[in-house]
């Protein structure tokens, strides 16, 4: 436990000392240097940043817990993503960069109007503290409880407090990682978020790895590794399947749907992953960026999946649920330094996760909010206030509220279940945006508050959850998707804009696109048709025989 502990704070020491050393004289006081690291980024610290912000643990716990359950098919998660990103290089990002835009919302009101970006930003700030935070925080305390033992350090409290151990941990996890979170998004701004983003993901990538090779050698006995994947090939074969069945939590059909869609959303349009791109140096800068993001999330079911699968395989027959499977796990099967290690790296993917979506919630309300609603005349100093003060509140109500989301069945699906709530209208505003020039700005308001109201209305009140789980969930996420894109094109047609909207050139960056950007995105694009179809078996989805 001593040598736990001490590799632990050791690596979290040095991450927090590297990140200040290199920060030290950035720019902290305007805008642009603390919402955007003064466009400044390069594609490997995009790169690390996108990468490390969504490798956290409601993807790590939740993710190997999906797979746990469901086995390979939930790697659509991970390998349809590349083609999100391949379109987020060739497509939506040369339009962002083209109106040197900060936050989506801003976009969204070059395009319709100031009303459209008001409803943007308050439905982004409402999902962002209500939904992602308070899963960003609950899903990495579950993944320390479980790697670290903490209630087991904690077994000397008194029986007489009333206070459960597991309870206790949870809310003292929560409450510390937070706090730390807070410091690193509210005083550093994105430069800082993207350089312990990109030292954290190092560590993570590494210790990722292995867990896997740590776990198929105990797996596979006297046989080591090739013993370990000799057993799942053999004695799990029906696990090992990319293709999901109807009983999986990601039925096949639902990938060309509703995964495809939100997979769309959250990599081309999803202010806390996106906004790092905001800031590249220039428009090749970010397509690298983004790319070499795809390239190594082919590697990410190694990691996110199997290991999960694994755990299925050594944990069979116990009582243990999906969303302990990981960390359960990981203390098993490494060494206790590198348990250390690893659980700081995993800190570090939660704290990653946690200050990127508080420093993109600053942001959505000092700009969207504070300085075009609340006070329009404020100076640069008075907006990045506005988003400390604000985001000290947010933090606060997310590490609240995360301890009371104990008790959901699948991390992981409640998490996209709940996304697809805002994802898919402000998606479907934004692509309609940008492919059509007459829609106007009232088909964008229609879409955004009725696509919310809809896809409420179909998880929650009765009847009409039953109709929208007979569907399907994912399918019913898209039918709506479709129904809104319908939608604006009719109203757009009756109400047309008075004039054409054409984007203008800012010049906030240099607009020249990657040489190789294409190329690089179809070679992706086939490596992910090809990883797919080397693990399909369609059969499962043939009638059973009677």
């Amino acid at each position: 436990m001593i040598l736990t502990l001490g590799s632990f704070l050791f690596f979290t020491t040095l991450v927090a000392v590297l990140t200040w050393w290199i920060t030290r004289r950035d720019d902290h006081s305007t805008t642009g240097g603390y919402f955007l690291a003064g466009r400044s980024l390069t594609f490997p610290l995009i790169a690390g940043s996108l990468l490390l912000t969504n490798l956290s643990t409601e993807q790590m716990v939740g993710l190997n817990g999906a797979a746990y359950t469901d086995g390979l098919c939930v790697m659509v998660w991970e390998v349809v993503c590349v083609v999100a990103l391949v379109f987020m290089a060739w497509f939506f990002l040369p339009r962002f960069l083209k109106s040197g835009v900060a936050t989506v919302p801003e976009y969204l009101e070059i395009r319709y109007d100031h009303q459209t970006q008001v409803i943007t930003n308050l439905i982004f700030l409402v999902a962002y503290v209500v939904i992602l935070l308070p899963i960003i925080l609950y899903s990495g305390a579950k993944g320390m409880m479980g790697m670290l033992d903490i209630p087991g350090m904690l077994g000397s409290l008194p029986e007489q407090t009333g206070i459960e151990r597991e309870t206790l941990s949870l809310w003292l996890i929560v409450w510390v990682v937070g706090l730390i979170g807070s410091v690193y998004a509210l005083f550093g701004g994105l430069r800082t978020v993207a350089i312990s983003d990109t030292i954290n993901g190092v560590g993570l990538f590494v210790g990722g790895f292995l867990i896997s090779g740590f776990a198929l050698s105990q797996l596979g006995g006297d046989e080591g590794i090739a013993g370990g994947v000799q057993i799942l090939t053999e004695q799990h074969a029906k696990r090992i399947n990319s293709v999901g069945s109807n009983e999986t939590s990601v039925p096949f059909g639902t990938i060309f749907s509703g995964i495809f869609l939100i997979n769309l959303f959250y990599w081309t349009t999803n202010q806390q992953i996106i906004q790092r791109t905001f800031g590249a140096k220039s428009l090749a800068e970010g397509q690298k960026g983004v790319l070499l993001t795809g390239a190594l999330k082919l590697l990410g079911p190694l990691y996110l999946v199997l290991p999960g699968i694994i755990a299925f395989a050594l944990f069979e027959g116990q009582d243990v649920k999906g969303d302990d499977a990981y960390g359960l796990l990981v203390r098993k099967v490494l060494p206790a330094p590198l348990t250390g290690f690893f659980a700081a790296a995993l800190i570090g993917a939660i704290l990653s996760s946690f200050n990127s979506a508080l420093n993109s919630t600053c942001t959505l309300f000092s700009l969207g909010v504070y300085k075009s609603v609340l006070h329009k005349g404020a100076s640069e100093k008075q907006v990045v206030r506005s988003g400390m003060i604000f985001g000290w509140i947010v933090a606060i109500a997310a590490m609240t509220v995360a301890p009371l989301l104990a008790g959901q069945d699948s991390l992981f699906g409640y998490l996209q279940k709940m996304n697809a709530m805002y994802f898919i209208p402000i998606f479907a505003v934004v692509l309609v945006g940008m492919l059509t020039r007459r829609v106007p700005a009232l088909a964008a308001k229609v879409a955004l508050v009725a696509g919310f109201a809809i896809i409420a209305i179909g998880y929650f009140v009765p009847p009409f959850n039953w109709i929208a789980d007979s569907i399907g969930g994912y399918h019913f996420v898209g039918i709506v998707f479709g129904w809104l894109v319908v939608l604006m094109l009719i109203i757009g047609e009756l109400n047309p804009r008075d004039e054409e909207f054409v984007q203008q050139d800012v010049g906030a960056v240099d607009l020249t696109p990657w040489r190789h950007a294409r190329l690089s995105g179809l070679l992706l694009i086939l490596a992910v048709g090809t990883i797919y179809a080397l693990f399909a078996d369609f059969s499962i989805l043939m009638p059973t025989a009677l």
